[in-house]
């Protein structure tokens, strides 16, 4: 056999600091969890692209998400490429494989560490399925058990095992192992079918919808973590929640209906030193979401894709709530126009917290969206901010009316301008979009252009190009081209229909 490779040596510094307040807990203590818990984490973490959450002052100071191995991280440190989704270039994640690395980045103030659900062999190929048990205010742990025993029953109709844990917070996660040859498409669909039917049956105790507002005395299931995009918090990772350090364990589906009798929520919460001498009596819970190799069922799965929102649409979903709002639900499947330099536009006054405009190209089977607060210039040499939103189904092209008050976006909504457009030059990759609109109310060159800001952030600029466009009288102004009516009348006429859901 040949003898094992050493590992490299880890200077440690600052030992003595304090991280958690509530125990005098330190930074000395953090890496000592660490380097002692290292026999049980590393095979959760091995092999994938782990997102670090760095707490340099301890859990009182700022925090901040590190996804790019720092400059100054050793040459030993080992590191995977990972594609940007929405822009140039890469992001280099470390790769924690070993115990040096875990003490090292223990060491840089990682207190949290969250891996990706996929291996970096196969980045399109999640291993498991998570359902993240997220409690709105007036809900607890408790009330986060009851969520969990509804998800188990669908799971254990179809034949799969799931393994709870404690997200070392104030929620719960189940894994669903895998280990097979799927998609995240099909899990993804999987996981939101599974919480949207779980709504449906429990809509006082169940949300699927991310708007917080929504959530209160309910439990998120939020399966939206079923992404190649998203981290989930590992198991055995310390949390930086709260001033004392609790841990991300494993628990027995018995403990968990135990506390749902008991009403006792404290006794799934670990310290560190707990979280250590269970693992030394019951070893890791967790082994099996390593190996056991499981299925989706396949008719479920096609059904849950069916009536899945594509994921160009997913952030558009997520932020509203459709029993509420008369806003089009996207469709299940886009229908991509294959002449991408041409198409629809519209341009929509709309009444939130604020007045602006927005803008909506069709573009890839959607509506590219910016938030216009001055709207579209007309003369030349003036440069308005336009804020890119999330993406909108086509069929929000003629939306026109009342969204209710305390949803996203509520107030009142004018198709003020429809028309098409050209793309004369450029891309959205590129940053720059020179465009013909030939519309009811307004027609002529405009070129958007993305710039940074002083804070760092990409915004989009919009000017008149060619020709001045045509000034519009007030009446034209506050007028839509679809009903002529105005801001007031849209209101008036719409509000209380639309309050109570009804289309």
């Amino acid at each position: 056999m040949a003898p094992r490779a050493k590992l490299p040596e880890v200077k440690f510094s600052n030992l003595t600091k304090i991280f958690f307040p509530e125990k005098k807990v330190t930074k000395g203590d953090v890496i000592a969890y660490y380097v002692a818990v290292a026999r049980f984490i590393l095979p959760h973490l091995r092999d994938r692209p782990v997102t670090l959450i760095r707490f340099p002052d301890g859990v009182e100071g700022e925090k901040f998400y590190e996804k790019n191995a720092p400059g100054f991280a050793p040459a030993w440190i080992q590191t995977h490429a990972v594609a940007r989704k929405r822009s140039e270039g890469q992001t280099n994640y470390i790769v924690i494989n070993d115990a040096a690395s875990l003490a090292w980045c223990a060491n840089i103030a990682a207190i949290e560490f969250h891996p990706f659900l996929h291996r970096i062999s196969n980045p399109q190929q999640p291993t498991h399925v998570v359902f993240d048990l997220d409690p709105g205010d007036g809900a607890d742990l408790i009330t986060c058990a009851r969520v969990a025993f509804l998800v188990k029953e669908i799971l254990d109709g179809l034949g799969l095992k799931s393994f709870p844990k404690v997200s070392g917070s104030k929620g719960l996660q189940l894994y669903v192992p895998l280990n097979t040859k799927i998609s995240y498409e099909a899990t993804g669909a999987f996981a939101k079918a599974t919480a949207e039917l779980l709504q449906r049956k429990h809509p006082d105790l169940i949300v699927s919808q991310m708007a917080k507002i929504q959530r209160r005395g309910r439990v998120l299931i939020d399966w939206s973590q079923n992404s190649p995009s998203k981290t989930t918090v590992a198991v055995y990772s310390m949390r930086g929640k709260n001033r004392t350090p609790y841990i991300s364990m494993p628990v027995e589906w018995l403990e968990v209906k135990r506390v749902l009798r008991s009403k006792r929520p404290r006794t799934l919460f670990f310290t560190p030193d707990a979280a250590l001498k269970r693992l030394d009596k019951s070893g890791d819970l967790f082994a099996p979401v390593l190996k056991l190799k499981q299925t989706l069922p396949k008719a479920f799965t096609q059904l849950a894709a069916a009536i899945s929102a594509p994921p160009q649409l997913q952030k558009y979903e997520d932020k509203r709530d459709f029993s509420l709002t008369a806003e089009p639900r996207p469709t299940p499947k886009l229908s991509p126009k294959k002449n991408s330099t041409s198409g629809r536009f519209v341009i929509q006054k709309h009444a939130a917290s604020h007045l602006h405009y927005d803008l909506r190209l069709e573009m890839d089977g959607t509506l590219k969206s910016w938030a216009v607060p001055k709207g579209l210039p007309t003369e030349l040499g003036v440069k308005r901010s336009a804020f890119a939103v999330e993406d909108h189904p086509i069929s929000y092209l003629k939306f026109e009316g009342t969204i209710p008050k305390g949803q996203y976006g509520g107030g009142t909504v004018m198709v003020w301008d429809i028309g098409t457009y050209r793309l004369l030059s450029g891309s959205l990759a590129e940053g720059s979009l020179k465009l013909l609109f030939t519309g009811k109310k307004l027609t002529g060159e405009w070129h958007m252009f993305k710039i940074r800001s002083a804070d760092g952030k990409d915004v989009w600029l919009i000017a008149k190009s060619g020709q001045p466009a045509k000034l519009l009288t007030p009446r034209q102004e506050d007028s839509s081209i679809l009903t002529r009516r105005s801001m007031a009348q849209i209101a008036l006429d719409n509000y209380a229909q639309w309050q109570s859901g009804r289309r």
